[in-house]
């Protein structure tokens, strides 16, 4: 049967692989859905046009964070896109970055405050200065580096505060790729993903009170958080040893019952043919 000459089949098919990571079919759908703000920026040149592609490969767009989300304004009319009365905020002051960010990142914007960068924050760095504006990347251990930390200051404070929050880091990233694996083969993960967000939050908020002493006292906790939900893993990876076990078995099983159907099937035709030939 054609495909196209079966809409039925043709409509099952894309509603399975429009929920594939990298499906082409999604990949259209959220062509179709993009705001006035996308649509519009899009086709400019220069400093208009430049946050569109860096907004693409951001932290924000993958997880669908768009223009309206933090500047306001109505993301499906050319007419009242940035209108103030539909809430439209536009670029905020330099020193009104870290509000801006704020009103999302709540917990962060609090350790920035009392921090000394945020203390310093009239003429010290703000959000952007580490993380970008438009091209905002998921907070990891890369922006901590000598390059961009040696603009302002020396970079042995932030080497410190690097190394001292390394091992957790790395076991975060470790066990957030465990925890999709199980659940890309049927486990149900979502108390370990909601409890591993909640750490992974509560670790990058130490990131951002700078302070040395701190991070080094603080992260033996969460060293101890991570025993805890390493436990938990161990507990479905053993899960799916004996899952794989029992596969194997059941798999031997049947080609054992295969050879033996074979076997009397074999057995019974030479019978046949033997009555035959008498």
């Amino acid at each position: 049967m054609a495909l196209t000459r079966s809409p039925l089949l043709l409509a099952t098919l894309l509603f399975f692989a429009a929920g594939m990571p990298g499906a082409p079919w999604a990949a259209v759908v959220d062509e179709g859905m993009e705001t006035v703000c996308l649509q519009c920026h899009s086709g400019q040149e220069g400093r208009l046009g430049a946050p569109v592609p860096e907004w693409r490969q951001s932290i924000h767009a993958k997880n669908g964070i768009s223009c309206h989300s933090c500047h306001g304004g109505d993301p499906s009319d050319f007419a009242m896109a940035m209108r103030p009365e539909r809430g439209f905020l536009g670029v905020p002051a330099a020193a009104a970055v870290a509000d801006f960010c704020g009103r999302c990142h709540v917990g962060v914007y609090d350790d920035y405050l009392a921090s000394a960068h945020g203390r310093a924050r009239e003429r010290g760095p703000q959000c952007v200065t580490c993380h970008g504006d438009h091209g905002v990347q998921g907070a990891t251990l890369a922006l901590i580096n000598a390059q961009d930390c040696s603009r302002c200051h020396d970079y042995g404070r932030a080497g410190q505060i690097k190394e001292a929050v390394a091992s957790i880091d790395g076991r975060i990233v470790t066990a957030e790729r465990e925890i999709a694996a199980l659940h890309r083969i049927g486990f149900a993960t979502r108390s370990l993903q909601d409890e591993l967000f909640n750490l992974r939050h509560a670790f990058h908020r130490l990131f951002h009170t700078v302070d040395v002493n701190k991070v080094s006292r603080e992260t033996a906790g969460f060293g101890k958080r991570l025993d805890a939900l390493d436990a938990e893993l161990a507990a479905l990876r053993q899960q799916v040893q004996w899952r794989k076990l029992g596969g194997s078995w059941v798999a031997a099983l049947l080609i054992v019952v295969g050879v033996m159907l074979l076997l009397v099937r074999k057995t019974y035709a030479d019978e046949e043919q033997g009555r035959d030939e008498r």
